[in-house]
């Protein structure tokens, strides 16, 4: 916060943003601050480092946000008043604000350490050396796999453990081709021009990884198995 802020609005936003908020804390905020205690909110999640861009204020005079920055982490409380999470976090990757992880709107002051935790959930599914900022809703089964890390590794594991017998470029090879194919949502031919290479290429790849993994990419329940674990995947930093 800026130095006119004054020691007892911070520690009433770290409060709030901790929990829980009981009524009387809420009113006290809300007067200090001069938010409206039953407006609607929204909690960004900022990585612990290269997030200076932020200060409190107003943002071309489209959102009122007050940055925290305490041992419970980074985060920005904006006022969204009629606007939503996503129109949010449109502006912020306009205004490249830096990485960051949008929570779901919160109705009142109340809901401020609901949101807090959801928005770091949503900074989880951000990539590690990306500028995105995301919501909770882009990524939810991301999201769901961020929170729980050690499934992530079992789902990796069951799903996509022969694959870590191969050679590392065979690996990359097919995790990426795998990858393509969702992101072309099953088009082999607009896989193959994202990769530059031939159709059957893409189709021969996918093949060998129904192969190694068991799993076949025209059964819906292996298909789910499949895309969850390859986003496990992206989230997971430990080496393997």
């Amino acid at each position: 916060m800026p130095r006119g802020e004054s020691q007892g609005v911070r520690t009433l936003l770290g409060a709030l943003l901790a929990g829980p908020v009981t009524p009387e804390l809420a009113g006290r905020a809300a007067a200090a601050m001069g938010l409206p205690e039953h407006g609607r909110y929204a909690v960004v999640a900022l990585p612990t480092a290269g997030s200076g861009g932020w200060s409190t204020g107003a943002g071309a005079d489209r959102y009122r946000f007050l940055r925290h920055s305490g041992p419970e982490g980074d985060f920005v409380v904006v006022a969204l008043e009629e606007r939503e999470p996503a129109c949010l976090a449109r502006w912020l990757n306009d205004m490249r604000a830096g990485r960051g992880g949008v929570g779901p709107a919160v109705g009142g002051l109340a809901g401020l350490p609901a949101g807090r935790r959801l928005a770091e959930v949503a900074l989880l599914t951000c990539p590690r050396d990306g500028t995105t900022v995301l919501t909770l809703e882009q990524g939810l089964p991301a999201a769901l796999l961020a929170s729980q890390p050690e499934l992530a590794d079992r789902l990796i594991t069951d799903v996509l453990g022969p694959l870590f017998s191969l050679r590392e470029t065979e690996r990359v090879l097919l995790v990426g081709t795998l990858d393509a194919w969702l992101e072309c949502e099953g088009s082999a031919g607009r896989a193959a021009v994202r990769l530059y290479c031939h159709r059957n290429t893409v189709l021969n790849r996918l093949r060998r990884l129904e192969r190694l993994t068991a799993r076949s990419l025209s059964r819906p329940r292996d298909l789910v198995e499949l895309t969850l674990a390859l986003d496990a995947l992206r989230l997971l930093s430990s080496p393997r």
